[in-house]
């Protein structure tokens, strides 16, 4: 047995992927801070990556385009305009930096959340079938 195979720990798995993802995203605002015209960007939220079938929100729309990470991205986490943006700048650009920081504070506490719910039920599971801890 697969410990992806139960529940719990497959959307902690989930979970952790999509942080991941998130976190990427927020590293790529922050490079692109200074560049003129740059739109802030967010992954879509987690609970409609729990509602999707798997396919993936992102995607190319023009031959042109770069593909860039898509592929590392985790299943179903699309990368869209962040609505939730600061004002712009005269350049076009709308990425704070003190926003971007609170995202990636955030995205790192839920990661750590979701590191050690996913070790305690291992531990769990661990001693549900020895008895040991």
């Amino acid at each position: 047995m697969r410990l992806s195979d139960l529940s719990f720990f497959n959307l902690a798995s989930r979970r952790m992927n999509w942080l991941g993802a998130r976190q990427q995203v927020i590293a790529q605002n922050v490079a692109n801070s200074d560049t003129p015209g740059f739109r802030a960007q967010d992954v879509t939220p987690f609970a409609d990556v729990l509602r999707s079938t798997g396919a993936s929100g992102v995607r190319t729309t023009n031959s042109r385009h770069i593909a860039g990470l898509a592929g590392a991205r985790a299943e179903g986490v699309g990368v869209n305009d962040d609505p939730d943006a600061y004002e712009e700048s005269l350049d076009g650009n709308n990425v704070a930096l003190e926003q971007q920081t609170i995202k990636s504070t955030e995205v790192t506490e839920n990661y750590r959340l979701a590191a050690q719910l996913y070790r305690k039920g291992h531990e769990m599971l661990t001693l549900a079938a020895t008895g040991v801890r």
